[in-house]
């Protein structure tokens, strides 16, 4: 039996730069990621299995669609994996979830059988954020975001608290929104002076889509965050802290004021 955390990821800071021809944007961005996420267990088996259980399992109908099952259809190997995949992560959050769960089989089949010289290639055909997340470790995406960089993680260990306002929102129409302006390059340096300097420049479209991401940020805002910012294309919101017990703080806070929004308390990888 194997185990893997498909660990969340976050956008610290997100630089949209310009319209590609081929319908892609450029971009800039500096992934991290918290110990927490889905979970993902897998035992040897005659042909690949998918069983999908969690909070967030119903948001996921068909399990051919799943990004889990396309995984195993890239990677080969000698024998069958039977996962089970607890989907504790919203879908269309933000957060990477379904990538997460890709990166996780990737480092599952790793484990079990190893990895083909191309996996790099083979991750990024299944989603921008894949490649980051097989090693799910701070780093800097260009491009698409598959062209990845290292980039000093002085940000390990720190506390953060993730915020979902439990509304839905897809990727396409936020990009599509955005208004074309390119506002500059990621600052350079290592992760907290990027995180810092940085910005998110899908949040005002997102927030135009989905008017409940400002609610979420004003609210983290009133707390005592370092950095409150909007992941990916949100709706998922996160805050940054200078310790754990003031994160604890603010989660408890929330929760109270906010019963119907999402939260998850973790650690930066």
């Amino acid at each position: 039996m194997f185990a893997e955390t498909a660990y969340a990821k976050i956008n610290l800071a997100l630089h949209v730069r310009r319209r590609r021809e081929d319908g892609y944007h450029e971009l800039e961005t500096l992934f991290a990621f918290v110990d927490a996420g889905d979970r993902l267990t897998a035992r040897p088996a005659a042909a690949d299995e998918l069983r999908v259980i969690g909070e967030f399992a119903d948001q996921l109908a068909d399990p051919f669609d799943n990004i889990v099952a396309k995984a195993l259809s890239v990677l080969p190997r000698p024998a069958g994996l039977a996962i089970t995949l607890e989907k504790n992560l919203p879908v269309a959050a933000g957060l990477g979830g379904g990538s997460a769960d890709a990166g996780a089989v990737f480092r599952l089949v790793r484990e079990a059988h190893g990895l083909p010289e191309d996996w790099r290639a083979r991750a990024a055909r299944l989603g921008a954020d894949v490649p980051a997340c097989v090693e799910s470790v701070a780093c800097i995406g260009r491009g698409t975001g598959t062209e990845l960089e290292p980039v000093e993680n002085d940000l390990a260990g720190t506390a953060v608290l993730l915020v979902n306002p439990r509304v839905p929102l897809a990727t396409g129409p936020v990009f599509a929104a955005w208004d074309g302006i390119d506002r500059g390059p990621l600052p350079e340096g290592p992760a907290s002076a990027i995180a810092r300097a940085g910005r998110n420049d899908l949040e005002a479209p997102a927030i135009d889509l989905c008017p409940q991401i400002a609610e979420v940020l004003a609210a983290l805002g009133r707390t005592d965050a370092d950095l409150v910012r909007m992941s990916g294309s949100g709706a998922t919101c996160f805050a940054l802290y200078r310790r754990h017990d003031v994160m604890r703080e603010a989660a408890g806070k929330l929760a109270f004021s906010h019963p119907d929004w999402w939260l998850m308390q973790g650690t930066l990888r």
